[in-house]
């Protein structure tokens, strides 16, 4: 079992967990996962819980492929009233602020999140981490290349999977000198990698448990899925659920997705298929 620290709680993974995403934006690149209007984001959020969902993932700025970075103060306005209406309705659910700025990580813990999903690990602003640390909040990092305009390029490279977790292995250091010494690692699906890498990483998620973290792995209908279908997005479910197939067999312990009902079912079903 891992125990992840969240605020005054504690997160324990022991089976396979799945985490909603919310997206209180306008512009993220499934559109079923965007809400802006309050009572739809409490309904959804509460539709995720009731199909199996222990997290939900709220975000304010979307990070897909040529999105526009809006402010600061505009990201925590998207985020805040969302987490406050959540955290009333759902008081026990986690709740998860996506970003990688130090203030709206702040006010996002502030206004009830637990935990901080961050895609750049820190190197975005690395005040995000002395926030978790202070508030003894959740934290997941990822796996990510380049800053905020090159994130999505793809490098060249000789080994992703050596990459990834000499990439962790470094962070583990820093972080614990920080005082951070348990959180979740997410390899980075879909961020400046290939379709090669994607499904590398997938098929050889068991080779970042000797990391002894908890891995998350967030594929739900990207482009490497329906790319290789040569469908679209909305498309996407059967393709999704496959790959989160078999990243928990080869793994991972939370799924990040948009079909909460499809990828609880996986994990209800596994135990009898492993």
């Amino acid at each position: 079992m891992f125990k992840i620290p969240a605020k005054d709680r504690v997160w324990e993974i022991d089976t396979p967990q799945i985490m909603g995403i919310l997206n209180a934006t306008h512009d993220s690149f499934y559109e079923a996962s965007r809400v802006q209007l309050l009572d739809i984001a409490v309904k959804k959020a509460g539709t995720f819980i009731q199909n199996g969902a222990s997290i939900i993932d709220i975000g304010g700025q979307s990070t897909r492929p040529g999105a526009q970075m809006i402010s600061v103060a505009d990201e925590i306005q998207n985020v805040v009233p969302v987490i406050e209406a959540i955290r009333a309705q759902y008081p026990s659910v986690f709740l998860s602020v996506d970003t990688f700025q130090s203030k709206v990580a702040e006010a996002a813990l502030l206004a009830g999140a637990d935990i901080v999903n961050d895609i750049s690990c820190g190197s975005f602003d690395p005040a995000i981490i002395k926030i978790v640390a202070t508030q003894n909040a959740g934290y997941i990092g990822m796996h990510l290349t380049g800053d905020k305009n090159s994130m999505h390029l793809v490098p060249t490279r000789n080994n992703i999977i050596k990459e990834v977790v000499e990439y962790f292995e470094q962070k583990k250091k820093e972080f614990t000198q920080l005082g951070i010494s348990s959180w979740v690692i997410d390899p980075g699906f879909g961020f400046g990698k290939s379709i090669q890498d994607n499904f590398e990483l997938v098929k050889s998620l068991n080779q970042f448990t000797t990391l002894a973290l908890p891995i998350l792995l967030g594929v739900s209908r990207k482009s490497s899925i329906y790319k290789t279908l040569e469908i679209d997005a909305n498309e996407a479910l059967n393709g999704t659920t496959v790959v989160n197939t078999v990243g928990l067999l080869n793994g991972a312990n939370i799924l990040r997705v948009h079909d909460v009902k499809e990828a609880y079912q996986i994990t209800q079903l596994l135990p009898y298929l492993s």
